[in-house]
């Protein structure tokens, strides 16, 4: 229960935007001033008030759309295992909202500006726009591959996304919360920002990048971020789960309680770039620009683009998905940055943990990066996104080995939950012309095993709205692993035998077995949508009555008697493991006699 009303309390959270009302700031005179980056500008400030969030229980509330985002992916390389990780995730969610009914809209996209992409598109021999091109091109590749059902792509060399940006700034700028200064600090390109000096490491050493910070001074202009110290401040006092994981939110309020500064919101030494509105010697800072693509992704193409109009498409966002190495930009300078602008904050920004291979960081020099095409190449995309998801907790870091890779899904996708079907209606085509019998409602009366498959589809239901993504699978899991003990304690291959009453019994155990198996198809489908919909195939339903499941699907019930089932054929592959392959060249080979043979080797025999 007390899990059921973190949950609710979760989604209500995700129902009420937080609209700071504009402020009358103190104007800040565009002044060249010369200071360094540990040292704050004194200023008089006022700050925004914001308007507490109260639950809303009305049919507009509840018709809102569910906006959730990755970040835009920065295109200086290819897609990596952590962009893929973050995207694989967001899909599940979104997939899970659509079948409570919600009117999804799904963003993802590209960031394209900057000096780094000038760098690497350089270093290819190409134009900054042709290597965009290319690489964008390479992310939506992936995210086909994945099965990502993205809504919006959007790529920040759009003219849309650009117009929307300068309208933006142009409001911060008549708010009073862009001066001119200079600036002299050290700047780490690879970040394409400036550092404090207490964050480094030796030798000036970017502490992520682990590569010296260069010094720079430029004339800029800044955002008045120290103004909106204690308006953010009040933000997460207020809502605690505005930045989650919890420890998450401990960092974030660690870092403004240290105190904040202005940040450089242009570049003079940058030409890849949106102009700035007032001075086209300057383009825009590039995390200014990108995280606006949230609100101009909202803007429909065949719209001439405006803000406003963006705005009221969908903003604000129920669900910023982010890596823990961009918190910082997208739980404090941009909250600020939309206080300024008059828009209400995003309702909750989740911050996921880093993935590692064998124990170790990755890294290109290391050797040891996880490339996601590969991965899809050789295994399929169910299993990649299932294995990311189940075996990684949401929030925390996590590890690949692929030696764990192949025994998780080998056993949870090939065999606890594939060899069942395949078992199943293997019996049901020898015993009963693959017919179903009986209504599944009226084989299950008086049998426990629904009690529990319904237990666990509302344990699922939780733990998907609580972001829970491995505890879901988990829940899932559960209920074939009761259908495969149901199917051993009640040995139907046995009692056909019997004939009469016996096989009789049998054959309802098969319905009841199968729409288990039916449940299991909805329930996981946001996390393993091709092979839920294999699933769904073989118990006899067309691709239209898969599409338009929905979580009121996972109640018991769904099969009816006549029915008639596909031909048994594997759904999911075992995936052949090399160590265990030449373990068994190098081992003495033993014969093993079939009363000796592990349960689940004897359920494929006995089936």
């Amino acid at each position: 229960m007390a899990a059921a009303a973190a949950a609710a309390a979760r989604i209500n959270f995700f129902l009420n935007p937080i609209n700071p009302l504009n402020s009358k700031a103190t104007t800040h005179l565009r002044t060249r001033l010369h200071f360094q980056p540990s040292r704050r500008r004194p200023r008089a400030t006022s700050f925004c008030t914001l308007a507490s969030a109260t639950p809303v229980h009305d049919e507009a509330a509840a018709s809102d759309p569910f906006v959730l985002t990755t970040p835009l992916y920065y295109v200086n390389a290819p897609p990596h295992m952590g962009s893929a990780y973050t995207t694989i995730a967001a899909d599940a969610i979104a997939r899970f909202q659509r079948l409570l009914g919600k009117k999804v809209i799904f963003i993802t996209g590209t960031d394209e500006h900057g000096e780094k992409i000038a760098t690497a598109a350089a270093d290819s021999a190409s134009t900054p726009a042709q290597h965009c091109d290319i690489i964008s091109q390479s992310y939506i590749s992936l995210w086909k591959n994945l099965d990502i059902a993205y809504d919006k792509f959007i790529r920040t060399t759009d003219p849309k996304h650009e117009a929307i940006v300068k309208e933006f700034y142009s409001r911060v700028l008549a708010n009073g919360d862009i001066y001119r200064a200079d600036y002299e600090g050290l700047y780490c390109v690879n970040c394409e920002e400036y550092k404090d000096e207490k964050e480094l490491l030796d030798n000036n050493c970017c502490p992520t990048h682990l590569k010296p910070c260069v010094a720079r001074k430029e004339d800029n202009y800044f955002f008045a971020l120290s103004k909106y110290q204690k308006s953010l401040e009040e933000t997460l006092a207020k809502n605690s789960n505005f930045v989650q994981p919890s420890f998450r939110l401990n960092e974030v309020q660690s870092w403004i309680r240290s105190g904040l500064r202005d940040f450089s919101i242009s570049r003079a030494l940058v030409e890849w770039g949106i102009p700035v509105p007032n001075d086209s010697k300057q383009t825009i800072y590039v995390w200014f620009d990108a995280l606006l693509g949230y609100i101009s992704a909202l803007s429909e193409d065949t719209e001439q683009p405006d803000l406003e109009r963006a705005v009221s498409s969908g903003w604000p966002a129920s669900l910023h998905l982010i890596g823990k190495d961009i918190l910082r930009f997208h739980a404090v300078y941009w909250p600020a940055m939309l206080m300024s602008a008059g828009l209400g904050l995003p309702k909750m920004v989740f911050g996921h943990g880093f993935l590692t291979k064998d124990g170790m960081k990755m890294g290109k020099s290391l050797g040891n990066t996880i490339e996601p095409n590969d991965l899809v190449h050789k295994f399929g995309s169910d299993a990649v996104r299932y294995f990311f998801l189940r075996e990684v907790e949401f929030g925390n870091d996590g590890d690949y080995s692929e030696d764990r890779f192949i025994n998780i899904v080998n056993a949870h996708l090939a065999n606890s939950i594939g060899n069942l079907l395949n078992r199943t209606l293997g019996l049901l085509k020898k015993n009963c012309q693959s017919t179903l019998v009986v209504d599944s409602s009226i084989a299950a009366e008086g049998i426990t095993f629904k009690d529990t498959v319904e237990k666990l589809v509302e344990k699922a239901q939780v733990q998907y709205g609580n972001l829970a993504l491995s505890s879901a699978c988990e829940a899932v899991l559960q209920i074939s692993n009761a259908g495969n003990l149901y199917m051993d304690e009640r040995a139907p291959w046995s009692l056909f035998k019997q004939g009469g009453a016996a096989s009789e019994a049998a054959a309802k155990d098969l319905v009841i077995i199968l729409e288990a198996l039916r449940i299991i198809a909805v329930a996981l489908s946001p996390v393993t949508p091709s092979l839920s919909w294999r699933i769904y195939g073989q118990l006899g339903y067309s691709r239209e009555q898969f599409d338009a499941a929905t979580w009121s699907d996972t109640k018991w019930g769904g099969l009816k008697s006549g029915q008639v089932m596909a031909q048994p054929k594997p759904i999911f592959a075992r995936i052949e493991n090399p160590t265990e392959e030449q373990n068994a060249v190098e081992a003495p080979k033993k014969t093993v006699k079939k009363d000796k043979l592990p349960p689940q080797a004897k359920r494929v025999v006995e089936a």
